[in-house]
């Protein structure tokens, strides 16, 4: 089965290109990334994630650095290299340090591990936790 390719701005649908002019804009960049370009083959899916993201990344409660971060470690627990890469960078930008990716990854190992070892000896909810 063949995967369908990017989907370029010059190619792009209208109604693609006004998704891609939003990221553009909203994330202050001259070109959108090959993740959307690759989710445009299906606009609906495009415009959803694209307007879900941009909700849930926006300034709120948690600094948008924290939510660069937490996004990370999401993406290294779910195996994913290109969203580790793209929001990686995004925490940079941000203001992530070295020293502060190193603690990430520290943390996510530290919880995967912990997590496994908690599921594997199927431990019981200490009441004092609800």
């Amino acid at each position: 089965m063949s995967y369908p390719g990017p989907v370029e701005y010059d190619q792009g649908a209208p109604a693609v290109r006004a998704v891609y002019d939003d990221i553009m804009h909203t994330r202050q960049v001259d070109d959108v990334n090959n993740f959307w370009k690759f989710i445009a083959n299906h606009l609906p899916t495009l415009a959803r994630t694209w307007h879900s993201l941009k909700d849930i990344m926006a300034p709120g409660a948690l600094d948008p650095l924290v939510k660069e971060l937490l996004y990370v470690a999401v993406s290294v627990t779910n195996n994913c290299a290109y969203c580790v890469a793209s929001h990686t960078a995004a925490a940079r930008r941000a203001g992530m340090t070295d020293e502060m990716f190193g603690e990430l990854l520290a943390v996510v190992g530290m919880a995967n591990e912990t997590n496994r070892l908690a599921v594997g000896y199927r431990v019981p909810i200490d009441p004092a936790f609800e």
